[in-house]
């Protein structure tokens, strides 16, 4: 006989009548997992360059699902990504932005600047 049977064969029967009772205790994590929607959603409405907002939004999205359903680890994985693609989005969104005022500021000199010199030449004539 091994060592725990016959530790269990001297202790015999349980000594009460009343049946055994198991607790469960079920413990929230407090990992508060931010899924990034609302700087998603901005990114999807007014910086959608090369349309990373939107995908962004997406991920964010499949985190809060994660996250409803009890997937911690999945609901990070997505809410990292979704940061990084927002983070992205709103630096392209910027510099794209910043680029594209510049343009038409330097188009609308360019066609000032030809306008202006037409009208001399005519007014030389």
């Amino acid at each position: 006989m091994i060592k725990e049977e016959h530790e269990v064969a001297v202790l015999g029967a349980p000594q009460s009548r009343r049946p055994l009772t198991t607790t469960v205790i079920n413990i929230r994590s407090d990992t508060a997992v931010p899924d990034h929607i609302v700087w998603s959603l901005f990114n999807t409405i007014f910086l959608n360059w090369c349309c990373l907002g939107f995908v962004a939004f997406a991920y964010s999205v499949k985190s809060r699902d994660r996250k409803m359903v009890g997937d911690i680890t999945g609901a990070q994985s997505y809410a990292s990504t979704a940061k990084c693609l927002n983070i992205w989005a709103l630096v392209l969104g910027i510099l794209l932005t910043i680029g594209s005022i510049v343009l038409l500021i330097f188009g609308y000199m360019a066609v000032y600047q030809t306008v202006f010199l037409l009208m001399q030449e005519k007014r030389g004539h």
